[in-house]
């Protein structure tokens, strides 16, 4: 044994392993379609390679052959009759609802003839599948080696119409198979459309604009129940029919049959009709007789005299294939994994790979285009100093050393150099100098139009959309297949009779259903009866009698939905333990069911309201949950270590009892709880002591009482009326003293009458008359903000501006990392209840301020650590409400906007500092720049006065308000401010202590009230020092201006 090399191993599992290997060869690449284009390998290969050798619809024919021989030498090594026939089926009407491919031949026939070899036919690109290649060589799409690492080949074409779901797919796979019909391109992309408007659509409003598939052959689908199956679980059954009429021809009735089902093939239909007639299971036929031609199909089917057409065709439909069943299983590549898909999630996932295709074109000719504007500013360059540049080409050597000079006298790169020293003579004249002038403006045009789609996802969808919309017009024709209703169609629940049940859970997780006809009512103090079997220290955590037809919903302790019908769960015997809900529902690891609600329908007025262990209760229409999916849906968003304590259904205007576990309780009025969506995490509804929890909720009841019971069995009950309603939230408020961590962050004066506009750092805008907002004393907390407005987990007010009325043109924002927008105000004339988008935000980014301007102001932006750039709004070209805006300035790393004002609001910039200290500096120290860059320093950072924390235009006139974040105010005039210089660190304006823990929180700007100042307090503070700092050198680096634009 010595002389041989014997590896022991084991073959079986060698056999499985290579079995598993074959089998996801076959399913990722050959057999299924990625869901993004709706090919498989061999057809995107086909028309790739197409494309490559220039086979365009505008070009001649070219013989089968050559396209199939260079298929398989460049990517696809297997034989030719697997890529021949996979470029017929291309080509063929009959089989593609959209030909990718314009055959020139015999392709075969809907008889089942083959086609004609390759060596005979021809075929080129159909104009359809152009857009299947649209933009490809701009990397829309990943490219990979091919089978032997030589050439380049596309993972998947970019596809700029839903081709999967217009033209279908079938295939085999090892364990799965795939039948996805094809659809009527017109209604695809209104269903697209439909999804990108509203994300949240239901399948009845996806229905409304795809109605059902559309096949190439036309034909009658029976009934909807099978397309809603499919379309709701991606896999159902579709009954087609032929479409059929009854004609009398010389004197007898006659079946004329003007189209069959999909992939039926005519002369075997035929044939069967006639064996049927020969062995006598179908009476009444005479004569067939397939007069089929150029002018369509048309099977005349010529009856006995004595014969009932009707009875006749009835048996046709019932023995034959002139009534079919296609078998729909929605299954597709999602990422390289086969996955049974719905038609929204289909949509879903085409739609994110358009966004993914418009992205990536957009940066390609970004960088093109900046590419291209450094060309061309070099050119700029050597126009300007154009007989420096010829003196230099002049007395240089060679062109090498031309270039050299060149970059060292201008500061040009190798690349500009090299376009001056290519540059012909004719380039010197003033038409050509424009051109290049008129070029460059054109391409920074491009460039900002560019980036503002890259930073706006709403442009992306509406350019997918436009471009859709043009192959919509171009190729969009009316439907092929029939809908028509079927009377009496049965359903599954038409099927499952209509009881009262009684459903089950344990805290172990086992779930049953029993008919309430199990249970027999017993006279009070027996023994009862045993309901179902349990483990040890298992016990019934639910029990709920619902009818066999309602939906029940379960919520998971991560806020997951899951939904079933209550015939969905298995009936059990009452001695029986039931079935573990993991083989029920698709649970998470770690996660259980928390609460379950029953409801017969999703109607209007209907609400689920959450409450959770941490305290926070959240409301949302129960109408929100009509669509769960099979794998769940997001219930509500849980912050880290929080989890479900009680779910209830309520009606609108019902009031509910939160309890603790250490024994306290809230009533609150659900109307004090606004809507929320699905995914946000609600509001508090109890304010927690210590360690104490939340452990159930329950929905107040007319004539109820309250029903306490501790772990050890005692309990109470207790009348409704021992709990007062409350305020969401538990205990009041009380005045001015701020809490931990509270601060005061915004003083401003306003008319009852006026409108105020606050926006939130999240980019959202809400609306509230003056006298909207609750009066209170001046020792008064006041209301919280969320009582006044709709606010999203997590938003907060940032800005607020109150404005009589509509007559300014514009709303200019900027946020904290220095972007800015301009917005004509009356896109927010009409603001819902709910808020309106008033910019979009970058990850991390917060609006800090907005105004009201004229569109001819200039525009200040402050940072906390010194920075200051001034720039007319015009620089600013005015967006739409949503779009993300322009760069105001850039600031460096751990630098902020902290301010932004307007030149009409005053004479001088007043700066506030955290540690009081403050100055005022005229606003002719700023000089106009272009927006974009660093700015000027404008005040000297030290230990001693902190960051600026506010920054306010002011005049003589003009009174100041400075609140720390303790709660202490002072006033003080601003004449009585130093106005000096930029570069200097002001006077100390108000004494905030030395503790570390006061600073300056707030900042308000007041007009100079006429009415006699009130007497100061008796412990006056310390002088403030009235002494200028000491000025600094001008420091030329920080007043380097940048006008590059971002």
């Amino acid at each position: 044994m010595s002389d041989y090399n014997v590896i022991d191993t084991d073959v079986e599992a060698i056999m499985k392993e290579s079995f598993i290997q074959y089998s996801m060869a076959v399913i990722v690449s050959r057999a299924l379609p990625d869901v993004r284009d709706g090919l498989k390998p061999v057809h995107r290969r086909i028309l790739y390679t197409m494309y490559e050798n220039g086979l365009t619809p505008d070009q001649a024919y070219r013989k089968c052959a050559d396209t199939v021989g260079s298929v398989l030498g460049k990517y696809h090594p297997h034989g030719d009759a697997s890529v021949y026939d996979a470029l017929v089926r291309l080509a063929q009407k009959f089989s593609m609802r959209y030909p990718l491919v314009d055959g020139h031949g015999n392709f075969g026939s809907v008889d089942g003839d083959p086609p004609a070899a390759y060596r005979y036919t021809e075929a080129k690109m159909a104009k359809m599948s152009v857009n299947m290649l649209t933009d490809i060589n701009k990397t829309t799409v990943d490219f990979q080696s091919n089978y032997d690492d030589r050439l380049k080949e596309p993972v998947v074409l970019p596809s700029r119409f839903p081709n999967l779901l217009c033209n279908g797919s079938v295939g085999i796979a090892v364990g799965m198979a795939t039948n996805i019909p094809p659809h009527n391109l017109h209604e695809v992309i209104e269903g697209m459309k439909t999804v990108m408007k509203n994300p949240d659509c239901t399948l009845d409003e996806l229905m409304q604009s795809i109605k059902g598939p559309d096949f190439p052959t036309g034909g009658i689908i029976m009934g909807r129940s099978g397309i809603r199956a499919a379309y709701g679980t991606g896999r159902g059954k579709i009954t087609l029919r032929s479409k059929t009429s009854i004609e009398e021809i010389k004197g007898r009735n006659c079946i004329i049959v003007t189209e069959i089902p999909y992939m039926v093939n005519k002369a075997r239909l035929v044939e069967s009709i006639a064996d049927l007639v020969k062995e006598k299971r179908i009476d009444g036929i005479h004569y067939i007789n397939d007069e089929s031609g150029k002018d369509g199909m048309r099977i005349v089917i010529e009856l006995k005299k004595d014969a009932n057409p009707q009875v006749v065709l009835n048996k046709l439909f019932s023995y034959t294939q002139l009534q079919d069943t296609v078998g729909v299983i929605m299954l597709a590549l999602v990422n390289g994994i086969p996955k049974v898909l719905t038609l929204k999630e289909m949509l879903e996932q085409y739609i994110d790979f358009q966004v993914d295709v418009i992205t990536r074109r957009t940066k390609f000719d970004l960088n093109k285009a900046k590419e291209r504007e450094h060309i061309l500013k070099g050119l700029v360059i050597a126009l300007d100093n154009i007989d420096e540049v010829i003196e230099i080409m002049k007395t240089s050597k060679n062109i090498p050393e031309a270039k050299q000079r060149l970059n060292q006298r201008f500061g040009l790169t190798d690349i500009q150099a090299d376009h001056i020293a290519n540059m012909t003579l004719g380039r010197l004249t003033g038409m050509e100098r424009q051109k290049i002038i008129d070029e460059l403006a054109e391409i920074e045009v491009k460039i900002a139009d560019l980036e503002d789609i890259l930073a706006n996802h709403q442009r992306i969808l509406d350019i997918i959309i436009e471009e859709v919309e043009a192959i919509q017009d171009k190729f969009g024709d009316e439907r092929r297949t029939q809908i028509e209703n079927v009377s009496g169609e049965v359903d599954i629940e038409d099927l499952i009779p209509v009881e009262e049940s009684v459903v089950t859970y344990t805290n172990a997780g086992y779930i049953k259903r029993m008919p309430v006809s199990e249970y027999k009512a017993q006279k009070r103090g027996g023994r009862g009866v045993t309901g179902m079997k349990q483990r040890e220290d298992d016990y019934i955590d639910e029990l709920q009698t619902c009818s066999s037809h309602d939906n029940i919903l379960f919520i998971s302790n991560k806020g997951i939905m899951y939904k079933l019908k209550c015939y969905e769960l298995p009936e059990g015997s009452k001695a029986s333990r039931g079935t573990n809900i993991v083989n029920l529902l698709e649970l998470g690891e770690g996660e259980k069911i928390a609460a379950m609600i029953k409801t017969a329908d999703f109607d209007e007025g209907k609400y689920i309201v959450m409450v959770t262990k941490n305290g926070k209760i959240k409301r949302t229409p129960l109408t929100s949950y009509r669509n769960v999916r099979k794998n769940g849906l997001i219930a509500i968003g849980l912050d880290e270590g929080d989890e479900i304590a009680g779910v209830r259904m309520t009606f609108g205007d019902n009031e509910v009892i939160v309890a603790t576990h250490n024994g306290y309780a809230i009533r609150i009025r659900e109307t004090d709880i606004r809507e929320m969506s699905r995914v946000a995490h609600g509001v508090k509804a109890i304010k927690l002591r210590g360690s104490d929890y939340v452990v159930s909720m329950a929905r107040v009841r007319e004539g109820a009482s309250v029903l306490t019971v501790a772990e050890n069995g005692l309990g109470r009950r207790v009348p409704l009326e021992s709990y007062k309603v409350q305020n969401r939230g538990g205990k009041g408020i009380k005045g001015m003293n701020t809490i931990d961590n509270d601060i005061i962050d915004e003083i401003f004066l306003t008319n009852t009458h006026n409108f105020i506009m606050f926006f939130t750092n999240m980019g959202r805008v809400y609306r509230m008359k003056g006298y909207e907002i609750p009066e209170s004393g001046r020792n008064a907390r006041g209301v919280a903000i969320v009582n006044l407005l709709q606010l999203l987990p997590g938003e907060k007010v940032t800005a607020i501006i109150p404005i009589a009325g509509f007559d300014k043109k514009y709303l200019m924002m900027a946020t904290k990392n220095g972007i800015v927008k301009k917005t004509k105000i009356e896109a927010f004339e009409n603001i819902r209840k709910t808020g309106l988008a008033a910019i979009t935000l970058n990850e991390g980014d917060e609006l800090i301020e907005v105004k009201a301007t004229s569109g001819e102001n200039d525009v200040f932006l402050v940072t906390a650590k010194g920075m200051c750039i001034r720039f007319n709004e015009e620089c600013v070209r005015d967006t739409g409400r949503t779009s993300m805006g322009v760069r105001g300035i850039r600031c460096d790393k751990g630098d902020e906007v902290i301010a932004m004002q307007l030149d009409v609001q005053g004479d001088e910039i007043l700066f506030v500092t955290t540690k009081g200290m403050g100055k005022r500096t005229e606003l002719s120290e700023f000089a106009p720049q272009m927006r974009g860059g660093k700015g000027v320093k404008c005040y000297r950072i030290t230990d001693k006065t902190g960051d600026i924390v506010s920054a306010k235009a002011v005049t003589n006139d003009h009174d100041i308000m400075m609140m720390t974040n303790e709660g202490i105010m002072i006033r003080m005039h601003c004449s009585d401010i130093t106005v000096i210089g930029r570069i200097t660190s002001g006077v100390k304006l108000m004494n905030i202590g030395k503790d570390g823990n006061t600073f300056v929180a707030s900042v308000a700007k007041l007009a100079r009230s006429d009415e006699d100042e009130e007497a100061e307090d008796s412990e006056n503070p310390e002088s403030a020092e009235n002494e200028v700092s000491e000025n600094v050198e001008n420091d030329t680096e920080n007043d380097a201006e940048s006008n590059s634009e971002e």
